[in-house]
């Protein structure tokens, strides 16, 4: 509940603090005191969008604070999800600079604005006259049918499962766009594929043929220079071979009588075993080239082919054309794993569908279950809040195909006189009918469900009289276990409130400020005989105020 509500610089208030209690109470004033300004502080708590121009002196921040009892909301989880520290006293704090810079804070720990919004909706609902234009939104309706009903049980395992079919679809839907993507390229991968392995490359291949197409090229000079150095190692009649034979004999012939000249015989011996060997290959080596038009032909067709290959896929080797053919391979064995994928996935896809649909099923048969107990309750209510003839039926729609919520839509049908049909309520019903509806239905809910702190905005709106008198009944009910507050115009409600407000403006040397002050005693007497009669107090006002208290049991 709220405890304690602190406003510094904001619209026309300088610095208000007030001290708040369980039960209901209540806030009235003249219009135009300031009502508004409170909530307009509170709302910048549930993450509102701060306005600089809302900053009565801009030379100071605005700043507003409110201490809550979070004792009883079962918030320890929000708080560590949020990486906050928890304390049964939580508190939330706003600050804005004249530049518009806003700050957010719990317990004094920084947080970002959507942190504090879904904080502050688990602590404050603001029922302003804004919100009867929700009546209008079937999702609204949904959830207080859902609230009634208590299905947020079956609702968490819905959404699980919800969000789950989601997701899967989502990847579904991704991998099919990816892979007709892929498809559309196919053929072209799968015709430069072909192309190369026709082709069918080898590593190193291109150095091999451009070495043998040089070869091939000057083959006529190689065996001429071949059988010239046969020739002159062997052949003439000065061959390198025989000259060579007979140095080492006529060395050998005065070998014994020269000291050393035995081991220069052996080295030319050597060096003539080494010309041997030479001869022996290079006579291979002629045997073995030939000169061959028709292999230089193939050579320099396979090069071209290699080159044009290079320069199709703008690479500079083999290498690069084999790497190019493995990611064709590669690309082509993917778009098979991709539909096996997708073929996979549409039976998981099926499979949570029917879970799905089980779980929305489930949550239908609820909803329904619940409708004649909340017509009923909500057609007595009223009946008690001055509509003796209202009639209300929920209208129940099957949609094509589930959604968040499941596939339910529903519709608040509404009649408030005996020869009128049942029609949606946003469209038929008054401001003052919507206002009650608007009451039941909150009524209804705080005691299906834990409320955090409820602000009622001039719900009393289009009433008067006894029916006034019976909505500050309900909500002096709906205060024995939540905090209730209301913003009103009528006597009848603001004699129920176990604590009084009153919001007026005051002339001060710097100007006309907005304050706020708890009544009591007689203050609170003259205050509803003033909402009773005006300006001037008379004796019978003075007396139907006290009435009022004594009757509501607060005096």
């Amino acid at each position: 509940m709220l405890k304690r509500l602190l406003v510094e610089n904001y619209a026309l208030i300088d610095r208000t603090e007030i001290e708040l209690y369980p039960g209901f109470s209540v806030i009235t004033g003249e219009t135009g005191a300031g009502k508004s300004i409170l909530l307009g502080a509170l709302n910048l708590l549930l993450g509102q969008r701060s306005d600089s121009k809302a900053i009565k002196n801009p030379e100071k921040k605005c700043v507003v604070e409110a201490v809550f009892d979070i004792a009883q909301y079962a918030l320890k989880p929000f708080f560590e999800a949020e990486d906050l520290d928890y304390d049964d006293e939580c508190v939330l704090r706003r600050e804005i600079s004249s530049s518009g810079k806003s700050r957010s804070f719990v317990n004094d720990t920084p947080v970002n604005i959507s942190t504090l919004k879904s904080l502050g909706e688990h602590l404050l609902d603001i029922h302003s006259q804004h919100e009867n234009l929700l009546l209008s939104d079937s999702r609204f309706q949904l959830q207080i049918v859902d609230s009634i009903a208590q299905n947020r049980p079956r609702l968490q395992e819905y959404e699980a499962e919800y969000t789950q079919f989601t997701a899967i679809s989502r990847r579904l839907n991704h991998l099919k766009e990816e892979l007709a993507q892929k498809n559309a390229n196919r053929d072209y991968a799968e015709f430069q594929l072909n192309q190369l392995r026709e082709v069918a490359l080898s590593e190193n291949e291109q150095e091999e043929l451009e070495a043998e197409s040089e070869q091939l090229a000057h083959a006529t000079e190689i065996k001429e220079a071949l059988s010239k150095a046969v020739y002159l190692i062997d052949e003439s009649e000065q061959s390198v071979n025989q000259s060579l034979k007979e140095a080492v004999g006529a060395l050998n012939s005065v070998s014994g009588f020269v000291s050393g000249l035995s081991d220069l015989s052996g080295r030319l011996d050597s060096c003539l075993i080494e010309v041997k060997d030479i001869l022996h290959e290079l006579d291979a080596l002629n045997s073995d080239m030939e000169v061959d038009p028709n292999r230089l032909d193939f050579v320099n067709d396979r090069l071209d082919v290699i080159y044009t290959l290079e320069k199709k896929h703008n690479v500079d080797s083999v290498s690069g054309l084999l790497a190019l053919q493995a990611s064709y391979e590669a690309q082509l064995q993917d778009l098979d794993s991709g539909a096996d994928e997708i073929v996979a996935l549409e039976k998981e896809l099926a499979e949570q569908e029917q879970k799905v649909l089980s779980l929305a099923q489930a949550l239908s048969d609820s909803r329904k279950a619940s409708a004649p107990a909340i017509e009923s309750e909500l057609s007595e209510l009223l009946h008690g809040l001055g509509m003796p003839n209202a009639r209300v039926q929920l209208d129940f729609k099957t949609l094509d195909k589930f959604g968040p919520c499941g596939m339910d839509a529903v519709t608040f049908l509404f009649s408030a006189n005996k020869d009128r049909g049942l029609n949606p309520i946003a469209s038929i019903a008054s401001g003052g009918e919507i206002s009650r509806v608007m009451l039941a239905l909150k009524y209804i809910l705080s005691k299906s469900e834990a409320l955090p702190t409820i602000i009622f905005d001039e719900i009393d709106t289009g009433v008067s009289g006894e029916i006034a008198a019976k909505m500050g009944a309900m909500m002096q009910n709906m205060s024995s276990h939540m905090q209730v507050l209301s913003i009103t115009h009528l006597p009848q409600i603001a004699s129920k409130g176990a604590c009084h407000y009153k919001v007026y403006k005051q002339d001060v040397e710097s100007g006309t400020v907005s304050c706020i002050k708890k009544l009591s005693g007689e203050d609170r007497v003259a205050e509803i005989a003033q909402m009773l009669s005006g300006a001037n107090l008379t004796e019978a006002a003075i007396n139907n105020a006290k009435e009022l208290l004594k009757d509501a049991g607060v005096a």
